[in-house]
């Protein structure tokens, strides 16, 4: 029962996800994000299987960092899914299977703001709109209604708020913490977590008009 969801705007990138690390009907912490930095302007989310998805994306994240320290410089977005999802079809191949779904986003200064959707066998698209887990069925809808290439940071945000709303609504097992972070030329930044009392304000900042 998790959710990550992913949307590009014209100079930036959104990343959120849920925080809460279950096993069966027992939650086990509500302060686990499943975000991960891999550089300066580049970040991947992961849902998965047990601690697949943590073990996979420590895997990449080690390895963005030899590289690293091997060139003086970090890969690219697109070496980054590429490698990602070279060794994750591998993994599939081999004894060693990982169940793990991701999404990389990042900032590119001669291409942009990258959003990568990449699933459970490595196959991967660069999509302007997505996610993984449980609660993206719920989110789909709201994407393909509100979205628009052009659209501004705060919008963004707020297509996000609404997809959590649907979720916390639809979905039996509540995620009732999202993380939220933003990449864009300025690097990577953290935004206001997206629960029931952030979106309980929201409504009370904003009323419905009266009748």
């Amino acid at each position: 029962m998790e959710t990550i969801l992913g949307i590009k705007g014209p100079d930036f990138v959104m990343l959120a996800s849920d925080t809460m690390k279950v096993k069966s009907v027992m939650l086990l912490d509500d302060n686990n994000s499943k975000i991960y930095r891999l550089t300066d302007y580049s970040m991947l989310a992961a849902v998965g299987h047990g601690g697949d998805s943590l073990q996979f994306s420590d895997f990449i994240l080690r390895n963005l960092e030899l590289y690293k320290l091997a060139n003086g410089y970090d890969l690219t977005i697109r070496g980054a899914v590429h490698f990602t999802r070279t060794n994750l079809s591998a993994y599939h191949r081999s004894k060693v299977s990982y169940e793990v779904a991701l999404l990389v986003a990042g900032f590119d200064p001669s291409s942009g703001p990258e959003l990568h959707y990449i699933d459970q066998y490595g196959s991967s698209v660069p999509i302007s709109f997505g996610g993984h887990g449980s609660g993206i069925k719920f989110c789909t809808p709201i994407f393909e209604e509100l979205y628009k290439p052009q659209l501004d940071r705060r919008f963004a945000y707020n297509i996000i708020q609404k997809c959590v709303a649907e979720i916390h609504k639809r979905l039996v097992i509540n995620l009732r913490n999202f993380d939220v972070f933003m990449i864009s030329r300025e690097g990577i930044t953290k935004l206001d977590h997206i629960n029931q009392q952030s979106l309980r304000a929201e409504v009370m900042g904003n009323p419905s008009p009266q009748s």
